[in-house]
């Protein structure tokens, strides 16, 4: 058995929690269950008004992974506004995911857009690399992204694999939709920077692309892996999904 890729975004679980002033559907109870089924760990993207994850979530999860998985990981993804990055310090992720949202979005939907001032996030990369957080940024498919994220010291980018995910049914498209992740991909790689993906990824999908960059080290899975696990529970979803990365 291989090492897992998968990290699971537990926000739908959380979001779902929240229609209702209970503890249940339980965010870290279900968190464990990912992890102990094999998950590489969990990705979590607490926005400003906690609609889904909270604040207190973050801090459950980091205490959950110290004391009962320190060889899984914990994923924090936000705009670096200076509330996320005051999380940041307190939490210290594993890893943090900067990406380029307004804080009323549905869900991240573009990568970073380095033609203009990056000066406030070249601040964010060096102080979460301060304090020995691993980051990565939110790219687009786009071939010249990853020079660019390694210029401002990002030590790993994720692929926004949406456009992709969204041609589930025309092959056609979703093939060109995949030559330009896989370009992305081997960009970042050539300039010596890690490969996640993320974004609309199922188990369908997934094993084209694995094929054509099996260099990836992540990928981040929310709608799609809790889509599935309604069906087949989340310990099953795991293993589904690493079987479709080509893992078991």
């Amino acid at each position: 058995m291989s090492a897992s890729r998968l990290s699971v975004n537990v926000n739908a679980v959380a979001m779902l929690r929240n229609r209702r002033d209970l503890p249940w559907p339980s965010v870290t109870g279900l968190a464990a269950i990912a992890m102990e089924a094999g998950a590489k760990g969990i990705t979590v993207h607490p926005r400003p008004d906690e609609r889904h994850i909270r604040k207190t979530d973050v801090f459950e999860l980091s205490e959950l992974i110290e004391d009962r998985f320190p060889n899984k990981e914990l994923c924090l993804e936000g705009y670096p506004t200076a509330d996320f990055m005051k999380l940041v310090e307190e939490a210290r992720p594993d890893q943090v995911l900067f990406v380029p949202d307004d804080p009323d979005q549905t869900t991240s939907d573009h990568g970073w857009q380095f033609g203009g001032d990056t000066g406030p996030l070249a601040d964010a990369i060096a102080a979460a690399k301060d304090w020995a957080v691993t980051v990565s940024l939110f790219c687009d498919p786009d071939r010249a992204a990853p020079e660019h994220a390694a210029r401002l010291g990002a030590e790993r980018i994720e692929v926004y694999t949406g456009p992709y995910g969204a041609c589930y049914d025309d092959p056609t498209a979703a093939a060109k939709e995949l030559d330009k992740v896989v370009a992305a991909a081997e960009a970042a790689r050539d300039c010596g920077l890690g490969v996640n993906a993320g974004h609309d990824l199922t188990v369908e999908n997934i094993p084209a692309l694995i094929a054509r960059a099996p260099f990836i080290r992540e990928m981040s899975i929310g709608h799609g892996f809790t889509a599935d696990a309604l069906i087949y529970g989340f310990a099953e979803s795991v293993r589904r999904f690493r079987q479709a990365m080509g893992e078991l």
